[in-house]
């Protein structure tokens, strides 16, 4: 038997087998003995070569933008971007990624127009692997959808799922050690519901003998797989619904309810028009806000505030140290301290060291040794 048929088997022993405490264990065992397999068939397929997307990320972030085919996100690349993306009113127009530069508020964003996603893309349909693998390496996604085919958005979700991207979540908190003997020690925090069993019984499907492992959160076993595979991507995105020029107002009750029924709040989702540009601000502020984006105005000696080029850093690595790092030359070997002021300081010309956090607006002027 194949690997593509025994995950075709463990898929339907697990969708037919009831999910209570009774199995919880013989269920964790069998999905950690699919992502194995799963993982094997991936790495089977790569093997044969084949060619991939090599695009070179730029600029302070990068953008993914995800739909299938003659969904417009060629049309709207070009509408934001500096981009020349081949548009065309059928499929696979966009032959290959397509990077544009998006520039607000000081930022420079790369925006990936990738090729249209079809059903089963993680599977390699369509050189969907090649796709994927792009998307990976962006800091958010932004889901393209047409304003009559909501629906699509859970195929597109499930896509990135089955290729390890996991969105709008944070990695599960579970910590392995391995140890010489002693077989498998759990620990768990107080809001954990597994079974200490069960996660015993999956770190043994993945190999280990001997290990500490630790869990805290409400962790699902897939969560707990997620945890032990250790090579899932997490990312933010964002739902721009395109074409809604073409509905009339009293279908747009119609479109709130088909976004509710696939998981998406009708306020949180961009609605806009590529081809007439219409409601692009409101989609570039929602681009700024998921990324975390912050603006820091360099104080420059001799030439004042430099407030048309800001250092734009992201959130979680907005450190003086990283801004440093960002900044290049030899700053970083030759700092003493920094002045600081804005929502940051706790007063003007604050003196600040490497690990101060600098927030968004921030004014900083960096002291160095000659």
């Amino acid at each position: 038997m194949g690997l593509e048929e025994e995950i075709d088997e463990l898929r339907e022993e697990i969708a037919n087998t009831p999910y209570n405490k009774a199995t919880e264990a013989h269920i964790g065992r069998l999905k950690a003995k699919l992502a194995e397999k799963k993982e094997k068939l991936e790495q089977q397929s790569s093997s044969g070569g084949g060619h991939g997307y090599a695009v070179e990320k730029t600029g302070d972030a990068t953008v993914a933008l995800v739909g299938f085919p003659s969904v417009g996100k060629s049309t709207l690349i070009n509408a934001l971007t500096n981009a020349d993306s081949e548009v065309g009113e059928y499929e696979f127009t966009t032959l290959d990624v397509n990077p544009g530069m998006l520039k607000y508020n000081g930022a420079n964003i790369q925006i990936l127009d990738v090729p249209g996603l079809i059903e089963g893309a993680a599977g390699g349909r369509g050189g969907g692997k090649e796709v994927l693998s792009v998307v990976r390496t962006a800091d958010l996604v932004v889901f393209l959808l047409s304003v009559f085919e909501i629906e699509r958005y859970e195929r597109l979700q499930r896509e990135l799922y089955d290729n390890k991207i996991r969105l709008d979540t944070s990695p599960p908190n579970v910590t392995i050690s391995k140890r010489g003997k002693g077989g498998i020690h759990v620990t768990t925090s107080d809001d954990v519901s597994l079974d200490e069993d069960t996660i015993a019984s999956v770190l043994r499907e993945h190999g280990y003998v001997n290990a500490d492992v630790t869990v805290r959160g409400d962790t699902t076993i897939d969560e707990l797989i997620d945890g032990i595979m250790d090579n899932r991507v997490y990312l933010p995105s964002i739902v721009a619904v395109n074409k809604a020029d073409l509905i009339d107002r009293d279908y747009l009750p119609t479109v709130e309810e088909n976004l509710r029924e696939v998981g998406v709040d009708p306020d949180e989702a961009v609605f806009i028009s590529a081809e007439a540009e219409k409601g692009l601000d409101a989609l570039k502020e929602h681009v700024w806000e998921a990324l975390g984006l912050i603006r820091v105005y360099m104080d420059k000696p001799g030439r004042g505030v430099d407030y048309d080029e800001p250092l734009v850093l992201m959130e979680g690595e907005n450190t003086v140290d990283d801004a440093l790092r960002k900044l290049g030359g030899t700053l970083d070997e030759r700092f003493r301290f920094a002045r600081v002021t804005g929502p940051s300081a706790k007063h003007d010309e604050q003196q600040v060291g490497r690990d101060h956090e600098l927030q968004d607006e921030d004014v900083m002027r960096v002291v160095a040794r000659k």
